[in-house]
């Protein structure tokens, strides 16, 4: 697999734009008076890996009017990414706080995001029409919503406006319990935004906890490979019946295992369902981000057009490595992420 732009069209994410500070388990930060800080959020994530393999990314945020905000995006522009979209307005800096060497999933995970930027923007403030010219996929994570209504509010404003330009369209269904809390149930939103999506990504459970499409009560009690894909295959098929722009579904399987991670993937389309290789692994540096890969690893081989086979190997690869990469987005090339799956195989 070669690295190339593959067009003149431009793949846009959307989402908000996060400091991650990670302070250390045993609080030894509190005597050292340092903090480490990774510039991330899903979405940036997506157009990070996407920029580096040379695919044209342009990142939509907004992002508070100050200096501080200035030397981000400069930061973000410097790796490829185009930042003319990025609205500056009123609120702060989102940030969250993550112990190092901990999963986002448990308690080590604290948000800091109300009063963003992000979250104070309100629909119709936006040039949709500006934002979106030139670009061929847009891509955004059920992060956004869950921020508050105002933001699920916003993301149907960018998505109708996407919808009516033929822009493919996908979504990472990123489930986030501490953050649905402004009183609406994620299945009251998720599924009037999903409605306009062509490429569904996620985890069985994700996709019950957002979408309402259910998991099998003795899918845990009978732990095997086989029986996760072929709830992977139910809630794929669900997931089409009741949502017919989706085209693409892919689920991830990432499962702790002797002290590492175990990790496989799977996607349907067509009537077609495909499962990766299995990758296990005992050093896991960073697992920020490795879903974010995943997704970009998608967006990048549909855009090259590749077969499904194909694109599910890359990206299943590409977001495996992103475990042993420190920060939230991936630093890996085409080239390496090829090099292991020759060697996976």
């Amino acid at each position: 697999m070669e690295t190339g732009t593959q067009s003149n069209d431009t793949v846009l994410t959307f989402g908000e734009l996060l400091l991650r500070i990670c302070p250390d388990a045993s609080g030894k930060w509190l005597e050292s008076s340092s903090l480490p800080v990774y510039v991330g959020g899903a979405e940036l994530n997506v157009a990070t890996a996407l920029a580096l393999w040379n695919v044209k990314t342009k990142y939509f945020t907004a992002m508070p009017d100050n200096g501080l905000s200035a030397q981000i995006i400069n930061y973000v522009a410097e790796r490829g990414i185009d930042t003319s979209a990025i609205h500056k307005g009123a609120g702060r800096q989102g940030l969250f706080y993550l112990t190092s060497g901990a999963d986002m999933k448990h308690d080590a995970v604290i948000y800091d995001r109300a009063g963003s930027a992000f979250a104070e923007l309100k629909p119709g403030v936006i040039d949709w029409d500006k934002v979106l010219t030139g670009v061929s996929w847009f891509h955004f994570s059920a992060i956004c919503p869950a921020l508050t209504e105002q933001t699920a509010d916003l993301c149907e404003e960018v998505l109708i406006a996407a919808s009516k330009r033929n822009i493919t369209i996908s979504i990472d269904l990123n489930y986030r319990a501490k953050l649905w809390q402004y009183g609406k149930e994620p299945e009251q939103i998720m599924p009037r935004l999903v409605k306009y999506c062509n490429m569904v990504m996620g985890n069985v459970w994700a996709a019950e906890s957002l979408l309402g499409i259910p998991v099998s009560p003795q899918l845990t009690d009978i732990d095997t490979k086989e029986n996760y894909l072929a709830e992977a295959l139910s809630s794929s098929k669900k997931i089409m019946e009741r949502f017919p722009a989706c085209r693409t579904v892919a689920n991830t399987f990432r499962f702790d295992h002797e002290g590492g991670i175990k990790y496989y993937t799977t996607l349907y389309q067509e009537g077609e369902f495909y499962n990766s290789h299995e990758y296990i692994t005992n050093k896991v540096i960073d697992k920020v981000g490795s879903g974010d890969c995943f997704m970009a690893g998608l967006i990048y081989c549909y855009g090259l057009k590749l077969e499904l086979w194909t694109a599910l190997n890359f990206a299943t690869a590409a977001a495996f490595d992103k475990l042993s990469v420190k920060g939230d987005a991936t630093q890996s090339t085409v080239e390496k992420i090829t090099k292991a799956i020759n060697n996976a195989n």
